[in-house]
């Protein structure tokens, strides 16, 4: 089995992912465009929806802080590769403007300088305040562990540790618990052009009743919040015990103002790499109401699931939330996560759109890959307005387990529930042989998904599971499925379920090998 911790590091996950669906000798512009004619194959062009439905109270009050979205209708993945790497098209404007910011905040200033001392015990948070000024500054934060209030950064500003385990910020023992450790300055009128890189962020949740829910709601509690924020980097950093996430590239404010509608105030032009984080109450990385977020060789596991009521943690490693547009990831993994990669809404919310993944290593995570909207899954409801495009190739999951953060779920490898115009190509879905999979399914396409794509992939090991995959065609439920190239083997007894309507399914080149 298994056991992904504090010691993976995420920067070799490109290199597993592909010794493990043997495309070492596969190129991935190849597997890309392969991809992308699949997604061409299954893609029908999106209507706009409406619904006569009058807006609740809450949905009302959610409106005075939220816009109208636009439907993701996307035709092209928009992924360039440069030999074995993956990186979306607008990366190199970002790129331009990391240059812009290491010539504007020139050389390094030293916290210290102004009085911060890492001994674990000095309230260092005015040291940190005046060195970062208004902005402009390249702020270096020595090897100890630094004690703060809670920080705030001005636009144009690089906070830069001597790396993760060596410079580690600290939340006082006396911050309430609404604090988020780290965010930007100005979440109403926005900030731009700020990067954190290289060092610990530990929310101390030890500072909490052990009995107490960790998170007080909207985008508080984290380690690290970009709200409002234009051009922002993340780079190799580790956050510990969050009350609510890890990391939360965000809006000002969470809106709820119905499906069809989006937060005001969203970031755009992020790129997390190699950010690690566990114990997190909610979610290790989540996206709200933002567009043009980049997450690559990336790792999370093991949360504590304290935001939640015990039983009932939706918590993941990846969380692709609420409004958010124009999502890549790229090379990440996680380890004991309710879920490894959702891509979700709200019900009351537009779903995340636009999202595409290019390598993750799921391992023993409750849903593997999980993607729907909430509250538009069965024939009574609404039918979602947002919920389009997902592009998917090289996923792994192995061994997805039951797990005690949510504890009616049943384990799966993929659950695709409400999305329309979603390909996923090239997959190893592994179940434990011996584990008791209850007669459940291994994956499903289910709930009013359509015009779904599998292909090229590989499904073994669930030996106690009733089926491999079970697509729930029907009146009203999944339509117009594509199924081709997949390969089951010493897998359920069954190897596709495919529901009241068959006739929605095209199924070309599947074996299932006992033996």
């Amino acid at each position: 089995m298994l056991k992904w911790d504090d010691n993976h590091y995420p920067s070799n996950n490109a290199r597993l992912i592909d010794m493990l669906l043997e495309t070492e000798d596969t190129a991935l512009k190849e597997i890309t465009e392969e991809t992308q004619q699949l997604f061409d194959q299954i893609r029908k062009p999106v209507k706009p929806q409406t619904t006569t439905r009058k807006k609740t109270l809450q949905e009302k009050f959610w409106s005075l802080i939220s816009i109208d979205s636009t439907i993701d209708d996307n035709k092209e993945i928009g992924f360039q590769t440069e030999e074995n790497n993956i990186f979306p098209y607008w990366k190199k404007e970002l790129d331009r403007q990391y240059d812009r910011l290491l010539k504007v905040t020139g050389n390094y200033i030293s916290v210290t300088q102004f009085g911060a001392r890492g001994n674990g015990r000095s309230d260092s948070t005015a040291a940190f305040k005046k060195a970062f000024g208004n902005g402009g500054k390249k702020v270096f934060v020595p090897e100890g562990v630094y004690i703060v209030k809670g920080l705030k950064l001005p636009s144009w500003t690089r906070l830069v540790g001597a790396g993760k385990g060596k410079t580690v910020i600290r939340l006082h023992d006396d911050a309430p618990r609404r604090r988020t450790l780290l965010t930007n300055k100005n979440p109403i009128s926005g900030n731009r052009n700020i990067s954190v890189e290289g060092l610990t962020l530990d929310w101390n949740i030890e500072r909490l009743n052990h009995t107490q829910k960790s998170a007080t709601g909207n985008n508080f509690s984290s380690c690290l919040t970009f709200a409002n924020v234009q051009n922002g980097w993340v780079k190799n950093i580790e956050a510990i015990n969050p009350g609510l996430h890890c990391f939360d590239i965000s809006s000002s404010f969470y809106s709820y103002a119905g499906d069809g509608t989006r937060a005001k105030g969203g970031s755009k032009y992020i790129w997390l790499d190699q950010v690690t984080g566990y114990g997190f109450g909610d979610d290790g990385v989540t996206t709200h109401h933002s567009d043009y977020i980049f997450i690559s060789n990336s790792h999370f596991h093991d949360p504590g699931g304290r935001s939640h009521k015990e039983g009932f943690s939706n918590s993941n490693g990846f969380e692709i939330d609420d409004g958010s547009r124009h999502v890549w990831l790229a090379n990440n993994s996680s380890a004991r996560c309710f879920g490894g990669v959702e891509i979700k809404a709200h019900a009351t919310s537009s779903a995340a759109a636009g999202v595409h993944i290019s390598g993750h290593l799921s391992v023993s995570d409750n849903r593997a890959f999980n993607f729907r909207h909430i509250g538009h899954h069965h024939a009574e409801d609404d039918e979602s307005k947002s919920a389009f495009t997902i592009t998917a190739q090289k996923l792994v999951a192995i061994h997805p387990v039951r797990t005690d953060l949510y504890k009616n779920s049943s384990p799966r490898a993929l659950v695709i529930s409400g999305y329309r115009n979603v390909a996923v190509n090239r997959f190893l879905f592994a179940g434990d042989p011996d584990y008791d999979y209850r007669g459940e399914t291994a994956a499903s396409v289910q709930f009013r998904a359509g015009n779904v794509a599998l292909a090229n992939g590989r499904i073994q090991g669930f030996k106690s599971a009733k089926t491999d995959l079970t697509i729930a065609s029907g009146e009203k439920n999944v339509r117009n499925v594509l199924v081709q190239y997949i390969h089951s083997y010493k897998s359920a007894p069954e190897m596709l379920d495919l529901g009241n309507d068959d006739s929605t399914v095209q199924i070309n080149n599947i074996l299932r090998v006992e033996t």
